[in-house]
């Protein structure tokens, strides 16, 4: 594709100036551009700031190719996707060539025949940044074939020799030529095959067959690998190590804060679910990460924080639909109703076998009396504690429309305090402040200053 106002033959492309970058200098002069500028240099990128993205400056401005090393989770493939973000917009590409060659400066055969056939006539082509950037699953059954190529029996039918570099049909990583190459979950790749990337990191040519193509590749190669994989399915072999020029460490978001937000920019929810919900789902999560019953070395994926948060969203959807609410709201009691369909997200120690859900309800009960000390610490909350002086309960549960709980506590002292705190206006819908009402009653169960029956989904709060 040639957008508008582009040149479309060599000699076009050679008066306008342009000149030959490698994809290497390309990524490092890019991303200079956005360190001088303050522009955000891995956009979507959370609570790496401090940790893991100068490490990879640091391999990109270098000329590093790199693998970055982690537990799964934590955003090692979405990382190594934003590179493709730091390539120029639009390059420029011999038309019709496999390997997206330079066509101020091919090296493939085909290119360099056009090249002195057509001269200046040569037609150039230009490849948006997107699709400069290829990623592979490695799997045991990756071939070489796959990854670097292998001679096209159909073009040696045609009366091609097999020494005729124009038989090669070219894998995915001469073809990824001029861009960047991600190649996820490393150590699942067979080590003869593993062997087969050696020419490609360090001589930068390919090898098919017997006979060696001189192609000097230009492109960034990227891998993932997690350490759990090491000893269960593979390993990364020593010589393939020493080819990449850096290591980079991930790791799980270390702030709340960035938990948060790391939940709220990636799920996709059907309902509304308040801040204050998406952070005890936060603090749920890093309480499995820290907890000694759960197999830390396998580690609690970010996917487990937001289906979470998309599991409880689709509960308040539920509820919605069959009591006739018009907005879906979430509430605190949609979140122990997804916690068995979370299990398998997690990978328990072999002595807690049988009471994997207790310690589900637990870590729960434990987060959300955490957030509720976070949000609500210092507030004065005697306007819902008085309501059950008397002997009064407050029925609540995931059918329970929001306007019915509403009717049960009527005109609460405080209650606007409690929205303030909680990031809410006075003009919020009934869903919304019985999201709230709901957290607060919770809240004082957990700090004992309530009592609470729960039976068939169903919530009473008070004597």
């Amino acid at each position: 594709m040639t957008p508008p106002d582009r040149p479309a033959t060599l000699g076009e492309l050679v008066s306008s100036g342009y000149s030959h970058r490698s994809v290497k200098q390309e990524l490092r002069e890019n991303l200079l551009t956005r360190l001088r500028s303050g522009e955000e240099a891995f956009p979507g990128i959370v609570g790496f700031d401090d940790t893991v993205l100068p490490e990879l400056e640091a391999a990109l401005l270098a000329g590093h190719d790199l693998v970055l090393l982690g537990e799964r989770g934590q955003g090692k493939t979405r990382l190594m996707r934003t590179l493709g973000q730091l390539l120029d917009e639009w390059a420029p590409a011999v038309a019709g060539c496999e390997i997206n060659d330079d066509p101020t400066q091919p090296v493939c055969t085909r290119c360099l025949r056009l090249k002195a056939e057509l001269g200046d006539d040569l037609p150039v082509v230009w490849r948006h940044r997107t699709e400069r950037y290829a990623e592979k699953l490695a799997t045991p059954d990756t071939s070489v074939g796959d990854l670097i190529g292998d001679v096209d029996p159909v073009k040696v039918a045609q009366g091609r020799t097999l020494g005729d570099p124009e038989t090669v049909h070219y894998g995915l990583v001469p073809r990824s030529n001029r861009g960047v190459f991600g190649l996820n979950e490393l150590p699942d790749l067979a080590e003869r095959i593993q062997v087969a990337l050696f020419n490609v990191l360090e001589e930068r040519d390919i090898q098919i067959r017997g006979y060696s193509l001189r192609l000097p590749l230009d492109l960034l190669l990227v891998a993932t690998a997690n350490p759990e994989d090491y000893t269960n399915r593979g390993r990364i072999i020593t010589p393939l190590k020493d080819r990449f020029g850096a290591e980079i460490r991930t790791h799980y978001q270390e702030e709340v804060a960035d938990e948060v937000r790391l939940i709220s920019q990636e799920s996709h929810l059907v309902a509304e679910v308040p801040e204050h919900l998406i952070e005890v789902i936060a603090r749920f999560t890093r309480g499995l990460r820290e907890s000694s019953a759960v197999d830390q070395r396998s580690g609690v994926s970010a996917r487990f924080s937001i289906a979470a948060a998309e599991s409880v969203a689709a509960s308040a959807l539920r509820r919605a639909a069959r009591v006739g609410e018009p907005a879906a709201v979430a509430r605190i009691c949609d979140v122990p109703t997804v916690v068995p369909t979370l299990l398998g997200k997690v990978e328990f120690e072999m002595g807690e076998e049988g009471r994997e859900r207790d310690v589900l309800d637990h870590l729960l009960r434990v987060a959300t009396a955490e957030t509720f000390r976070a949000r609500l610490a210092g507030l004065d909350l005697s306007g819902f504690t008085d309501l059950f002086a008397e002997g009064e309960v407050v029925e609540t549960g995931e059918l329970i429309p929001a306007a019915d709980l509403l009717a049960q506590i009527g005109a609460t002292p405080g209650l606007s305090k409690v929205l303030d705190r909680l990031g809410h206006g006075d003009d919020v819908g009934p869903g919304v402040v019985a999201a709230a009402v709901e957290f607060v009653l919770e809240g004082l169960h957990l700090t004992r200053r309530l009592d609470k029956d729960t039976v068939a989904g169903r919530t009473v709060y008070g004597a």
